[in-house]
């Protein structure tokens, strides 16, 4: 048997909602993604919009079935990725032989597609795995290329990590641990180790709380949030980064605020890892709130993050799940300075939203 599942792409993430309007207004008047199919099923309702090679089906359940389940048990989120796969069969194979947990019978769809599904460590999120052509699909070009990476949380990520490595064949990638700068004499910090698909480039990022402050942290307070391990947020990779926030911005997307002092401080950071000149004027940054990290000359890249969804509706049941923005210049690792600033603007968005309360 190969020693590889013969993973070819992320096709699709399956987002499961209890309200199947909201859901489609953000991704087609905000995010500007293409309605690209719908369907009534017995038991759910499912949307499906692209843009570029990013693909996310939402569901609402109006019955049982698997969405309806996730629901009980958490809000809005990711409740299951697919992966294109060479042969459905031989990974089914390949994968209960390194000891993958199906929770169905490999099946074929009305096109001749075949697919499965397997438990994870995600929480109830389920990765599923399908063969075949994808349904063809005509969208206009976007600023959206394809999903960089997934990022989840627990509170404890080492056996996620390991399930990865031994079970799907993921490599270990890139580690971090930061504490934050008190807030409010309120930091925290994170551990994060970064898992690599060889074979497509995919990156699945895996965070878990650090002591002293383990239970105030918002890794934890996700975890708290989402009742139980899960995606935090999806990362997609955009062409033109700058310009892509400017038109989101103008269609009311709203992202998560950069304290002004990190713009202070960026020439020198940047400096600091050798990186004389970057493409952007630091005051667009600025105005944009777009962070920037790197790894070496002419080696950067731009990130931004928008509001999860709990706090954008003011709705608990809306799930702490958001997007990440990223442009790549160069630079394929996850800047610490970055990693940091996320940490700190969501924890500073938590302190705010208990004080309002």
């Amino acid at each position: 048997m190969d020693d590889r599942p013969g993973i070819e792409s992320l096709e699709s993430l399956r987002y499961y909602v209890h309200d199947l309007e909201r859901s489609t207004h953000f991704y087609l008047n905000r995010l500007g993604f293409e309605l690209v199919h719908e369907a009534m099923h017995d038991g759910f309702t499912e949307r499906s919009f692209r843009a570029g090679q990013c693909a996310i089906t939402c569901v609402e359940p109006d019955g049982e079935g698997d969405a309806s389940r996730f629901l009980r048990k958490h809000p809005d989120g990711v409740g299951e990725i697919v992966f294109r796969v060479s042969s459905a069969p031989h990974a089914l194979a390949w994968l209960e032989s390194r000891g993958a947990t199906p929770v169905d019978e490999l099946r074929e769809d009305r096109t001749g597609r075949r697919s499965f599904a397997i438990t994870t460590p995600f929480g109830s999120c389920l990765f599923r795995f399908v063969d075949g052509a994808e349904r063809p699909v005509t969208t206009s070009r976007s600023s959206f290329a394809h999903v960089d990476h997934l990022t989840a949380n627990f509170e404890t990520l080492a056996p996620a990590a390991l399930w990865l490595e031994h079970v799907l064949g993921f490599e270990d990638f890139w580690r971090v641990e930061l504490a934050t700068a008190s807030i409010a004499d309120h930091g925290t910090g994170l551990r994060s180790r970064v898992m690599l698909d060889r074979a497509t480039g995919l990156k699945i990022a895996l965070n878990e709380p650090r002591r002293p402050n383990f239970l105030a942290s918002q890794i934890e307070l996700f975890v708290d949030d989402n009742r139980g391990p899960g995606f935090q947020h999806v990362a997609l990779a955009v062409h033109d980064l700058p310009a892509t926030v400017e038109s989101l911005r103008r269609r009311g997307v709203e992202f998560l605020e950069t304290p002004g002092s990190y713009y202070d401080a960026l020439a020198d950071r940047l400096a600091g890892h050798g990186i004389a000149r970057i493409d952007e004027p630091i005051a667009q940054l600025r105005e944009l709130g777009i962070l920037v990290d790197g790894a070496g000359p002419g080696r950067y890249l731009l990130q931004i993050f928008l509001r999860d969804s709990a706090s954008l509706y003011h709705e608990k049941e809306a799930g702490p799940f958001f997007f990440e923005l990223i442009e790549r210049k160069g630079d394929a690792g996850f800047g610490e300075g970055n990693f940091r600033a996320l940490f700190e603007s969501i924890e500073r968005e938590q302190l705010g939203s208990k004080g309002a309360a």
